[in-house]
């Protein structure tokens, strides 16, 4: 008999989901439309639907103990509730997730913020296994991160530790960020707005697409590179100044942006030796690993592997039981 965890990753555009073994080999997957602008019990509703096709795939005796889901927005873990949430999921915030899917599902269920999802599969399975404290950066769409220190997810007393995302950038005075505000990191360094700035240096306004601006680049278009080169850069900067508030052993950077290969990590690479303080000078600034994989590995790393659920067919969900997987989770990742 083989123990699975199914990890879901809740974007704004689809819902992707895996079995995922307790050594965290990712098996079978399915992607799924996010039915975004049709509120939480249509969300709800397609995470059941994905989990229920995931579970009728497995060959008699194979069990699920476990449903993890890493989601967009800010999210309290120990009682499993969407805090607050962007505007692309209608209705999400405020959702009782766990206790409504464990409801429709009879299994565990734990939800995290999407950046610490990330976090824990690169931390267990990626590039950050093997060390005790690391910060992972997360940059695509938008621009996230988290915090691994002692072996242990820090989620801070409000729910968003390690977010790097709406931190002032030097260099990116002025440039409007998704949240509203100006002059953020993620207004200068996530994928939109190195686009947004490729347009602005080139006139072309026709590009909105980051791989567009990256072949250029490698084409040998200076304004393409120019607009990576710098967003690279600030990143670095921006980076180097967290790791110096909080020390890590290693920092990770993942998400779409990351992929963009060799004309991004020696600007990264440089603004992050520039910024940081003497003590940090050795600190590996490393890609992840894991790929669009690691937001469902991770997911499903929130679930403790009890199996008590799918073994007996409990419906109780109770906040007890979620803070004592909770702890069980916490332990494995050290």
């Amino acid at each position: 008999m083989n123990r699975w965890r199914i990890g879901v990753d809740v974007g704004g555009t689809k819902i992707a989901a895996g079995l995922v073994s307790t050594t965290g080999l990712l098996d079978e997957r399915l992607v799924l439309p996010t039915p975004a602008t049709e509120g939480a019990s249509a969300i709800l509703g397609t995470v059941q639907r994905a989990v229920e096709t995931l579970r009728a795939s497995l060959p008699p005796g194979d069990v699920v103990t476990g449903v993890g889901i890493g989601t967009g927005g800010v999210v309290d873990h120990a009682r499993g509730v969407i805090v607050s949430a962007t505007g692309l999921l209608h209705g999400w915030a405020g959702t009782r997730v766990a206790d409504e899917l464990h409801a429709r599902l009879g299994l565990p269920v734990a939800i995290d913020n999407d950046g610490n999802a990330l976090a824990l599969g690169e931390h267990r399975f990626g590039a950050g296994r093997g060390h005790q404290d690391v910060l992972y950066v997360a940059v695509g769409t938008g621009i996230g991160g988290a915090l691994v220190l002692g072996g242990e997810l820090r989620r801070g007393a409000h729910h968003s530790a390690g977010e790097l995302g709406h931190q002032p950038a030097p260099g990116a005075e002025g440039r409007p960020c998704s949240c509203g505000g100006r002059g953020h990191i993620e207004a200068a360094a996530s994928g939109p707005s190195i686009t947004a700035a490729y347009r602005e240096r080139s006139g072309d306004t026709q590009v909105t697409d980051l791989r567009v601006v990256a072949a250029r680049a490698a084409a040998g278009d200076g304004q393409a590179a120019g607009a990576i080169e710098e967003a690279a850069t600030i990143l670095g900067k921006v980076v180097a100044g967290l790791a110096n508030t909080v020390d890590p052993e290693a920092v990770v950077i993942g998400g779409g942006v990351a992929q963009l290969g060799p004309i991004l990590w020696p600007p990264l690479e440089t603004g992050f030796r520039a910024g940081t303080l003497p003590p940090l000078a050795d600190v590996p600034v490393l890609p992840a690993l894991l790929g669009p994989t690691a937001a469902i590995v991770g997911a499903a790393t929130l679930v403790a592997d009890t199996g008590s659920a799918a073994e007996t067919g409990s419906d109780a969900n109770t906040a007890a039981q979620r803070e004592t997987a909770h702890r069980t989770s916490s332990k494995e990742h050290s």
